[in-house]
């Protein structure tokens, strides 16, 4: 018997659609940055459900989410925004590992919660690394699919695994899920105050200490833009060039902020003023333009301990879904 063609196709690409993974690593000094999925947890989570390594690659995709045909069965999990997914026109949830069956089509039919939206395919994706990743750089038109966003027609090619070898050939959702409530309930971000906090004015400095900004429409995978009162320094600075990380949160000429995000430039020369906790990165994704976020400073102590919180959250859940697979699989 012929040994089926393991694949995905591109029906319709939607809004910048690429592939990404937790993105390329200690190549900052050469230029190259490092790219990766925009909310790290939500692909992690998506990844667990199905047995995935936490940091294999996935689609990453926004609204007018694409269109995807199933060339072959396997198990899929959707995680990050609910884009009302459907599979065969029949409504499936986010959060959950699910059987797709061969010749499926995934659609979405509306942006219920969140803004950036994860797929992942058990297996993982069969695709050339670059730099120790699979994560796309558009600049650099390397990683992913030929360096680009996925376009119609595209077809993506992924690994057997021996839990593909499902018996039945209807749409099955496990009964297991995530539950990212907590994860992502508030629009309070916390932030450790940067290398250049001190050098704000009185007023920006206390403005910072509970501030409100909303999201800008011209946000994207570089970064997110705040508006917000002006802030300003107390004196002109010229900074020379300097380190720049995901969450930075820099001050522009104008006194607006930006959070610098996962296709951030690897330096720059502006006032470098706080940087969101890797924990809340996930939560300031995940919010639209238009929305309104506060900002809150912590210390690095803290920002530890929630960090480790959202670690430890990630491992009980890959021990539970490792048991109901496993166990799912026996039966």
């Amino acid at each position: 018997m012929p040994l089926k063609l393991m694949s995905i196709t591109i029906i319709k690409a939607g809004l910048f659609t690429t592939v990404q993974d937790v993105g390329r690593k200690g190549f900052q000094h050469l230029g190259i940055n490092p790219n990766g999925a925009m909310d790290a947890l939500a692909m992690q989570i998506a990844n667990v459900l199905i047995q995935n390594k936490s940091d294999e690659a996935v689609i990453e995709f926004f609204y007018p989410a694409p269109v995807i045909r199933f060339n072959a069965s396997g198990f899929i999990a959707l995680s990050g925004a609910d884009f009302g997914a459907t599979i065969n026109e029949i409504p499936i949830p986010i959060n959950h590992p699910i059987f797709v069956p061969e010749n499926a089509v995934l659609s979405f039919t509306k942006k219920i919660s969140g803004h950036i939206a994860y797929l992942a395919i058990q297996g993982g994706l069969e695709l050339n690394e670059w730099m120790n990743s699979y994560s796309t750089n558009t600049r650099a038109g390397a990683g992913g699919v030929e360096g680009r966003v996925l376009i119609n027609d595209d077809e993506i090619h992924f690994k057997a695994t021996a839990l593909q070898e499902n018996k039945q050939s209807q749409l099955q959702v496990l009964p297991w899920m995530a539950d990212t409530k907590g994860l992502y309930q508030s629009q309070s971000l916390r932030y450790l105050p940067g290398n250049e906090f001190s050098q704000l004015n009185t007023f920006s400095q206390q403005f910072m200490t509970n501030a409100q900004f909303t999201i800008l429409a011209d946000s994207d995978r570089m970064g997110y833009r705040l508006k917000g009162p002006v802030l300003k320094c107390k004196k002109q600075m010229e900074l020379i060039s300097s380190g720049v990380t995901n969450g930075t949160i820099q001050l522009l000429p104008n006194g607006q902020c930006i959070v610098l995000l996962a296709d951030h430039q690897t330096s720059g020369g502006y006032p470098r003023i706080g940087h969101i906790i890797q924990s809340d990165i996930p939560t300031l994704v995940q919010q639209s333009p238009g929305s309104i976020i506060r900002l809150i400073p912590v210390n690095m102590e803290t920002a530890e301990k929630i960090n480790n919180r959202q670690a430890q959250y990630l491992q009980q859940l890959k021990n539970a879904c490792t048991l109901q697979l496993n166990a799912y699989h026996r039966h």
